[in-house]
């Protein structure tokens, strides 16, 4: 009787068939260890929980807040992006606060994007990039990212490939799911340059800029002369401040493409809850001592899980940055596929892992970890490993 064509074009999640799997065993009290979602499990730090309790208290915040985020909160994020990067950016026309990057991404590219308009995504690749696309209307042209591809070439190709020409260009560094990094100073520049050349908007997700490791820094779009004329850059406070369920995100860049944001949004919402931007002011103004903990945690967890993989015979490069490792199927499981691979994980081993095929074209074969339990855990999960290896 219904029809709805927007959501016929969106694929079945396939994360969902492990999550099935994963909750029927644990109806039935099995312990298992959930690798896959990258979900942040610790503590938001005190400072801004107090913040929190504080501002809820109060009854003047509890009323209707502002779609684009409160004045300081827009002031704290463009003095910590001057802390950080050394940017200068106008709280008042060059930020806007959103219920985190993913709804601020999604509502971006509805507000900028027409039916039929191609845009460039890297494959594999956090779903809500390409998918934030097709709810659009526009339609996805992919460019591959991993290990030995030069993502210029292949920008390049997927550039000339398209007709009508692409009208923007999406991109992720650190990169979730692969956690390649941006290591050729000369790379945004690069991205800036054909930007300007093709009269292309330019999205960067910059979700994992404090998860960095081996003395790895990871860089900002928007230090390159001339980015704000093309693109702006998300972040998100999720990983950084462990505030996944406080949904605070901010975009910030180009005028016209925040100004774009600004007004989609003044129609969908009236902002998120305003002691919440009152305590995210105190997180990106108050002390980041906590910022490097969440990021050490992170960091000897990583250790913990290569190590013990490698010990058990599954040989992982160790990521510089994000909260994941991105985990080639070894090679006798390889024909079985990702989904397939990672129900036996889950079934045999009692560990659960996200498939590489949910994230798009060339993740197949590959499995992601996420570094969501204690070392305790993970050591647990790698004896479960073991097992399914050892067949």
């Amino acid at each position: 009787m219904f029809e709805f064509n927007r959501i016929k074009r969106l694929p079945p999640y396939v994360f969902s068939i492990v999550n099935n799997i994963k909750m029927e065993a644990r109806r039935r009290g099995e312990d298992i260890i959930d690798l896959g979602m990258g979900n942040p499990d610790g503590a938001t730090p005190k400072h801004i929980v107090d913040k929190l309790i504080e501002a809820v208290q109060k009854p003047k915040n509890h009323r209707y807040s502002a779609s684009k985020g409160i004045t300081q909160l827009r002031m704290a994020i463009c003095e910590w992006y001057k802390r950080r990067y050394d940017v200068d950016l106008d709280p008042e026309s060059e930020a806007v606060v959103s219920i985190g990057s993913k709804e601020g991404l999604s509502h971006l590219v509805l507000a900028t994007i027409e039916p039929g308009d191609v845009v460039m995504t890297p494959t594999p690749a956090y779903p809500i990039h390409p998918y934030s696309v097709i709810i659009a209307g526009g339609e996805v042209r992919t460019i591959p990212v991993g290990p030995g591809i030069d993502f210029f070439d292949e920008m390049e190709k997927a550039y000339k490939s398209a007709w009508p020409r692409p009208r923007m260009l999406i991109i992720n560094f650190p990169h979730n799911p692969t956690t390649q990094v941006v290591e050729d100073p000369d790379f945004f520049r690069k991205v800036v340059d054909f930007a300007k050349e093709n009269k292309i908007i330019v999205l960067h997700d910059l979700a994992y800029a404090d998860l960095v490791y081996d003395g790895y820094k990871a860089p900002s779009f928007l230090q390159v002369p001339g980015a704000k004329d093309v693109g702006v850059e998300f972040f998100s406070l999720t990983k950084s401040y462990n505030m996944a369920g406080w949904r605070v995100g901010f975009c910030v860049g180009s005028k016209k493409i925040i100004e774009a944001l600004s007004q989609i949004k003044s129609y969908l919402d009236y902002g998120m809850f305003q002691p919440i931007q009152i305590a995210s002011v105190i997180a990106l103004r108050g002390p980041q001592e906590c910022v490097e903990d969440i990021r050490s945690v992170y960091e000897s967890r990583r250790n913990v899980l290569i190590n013990s993989l490698q010990q058990i015979g599954w040989k992982v490069d160790p990521p510089k940055a994000t909260m994941f490792v991105w985990a080639r199927i070894p090679e006798a499981f390889e024909k079985m596929g990702s989904l397939e691979f990672s129900k036996l994980l889950l079934t045999e081993g009692g560990v659960a892992v996200s498939p590489g095929i949910g994230f798009g074209d060339g993740g197949d074969s590959y499995v992601r970890f996420a570094l969501v339990e204690n070392e305790h855990r993970i050591r647990q999960a790698t004896k479960g490993i073991r097992k399914v290896l050892s067949r």
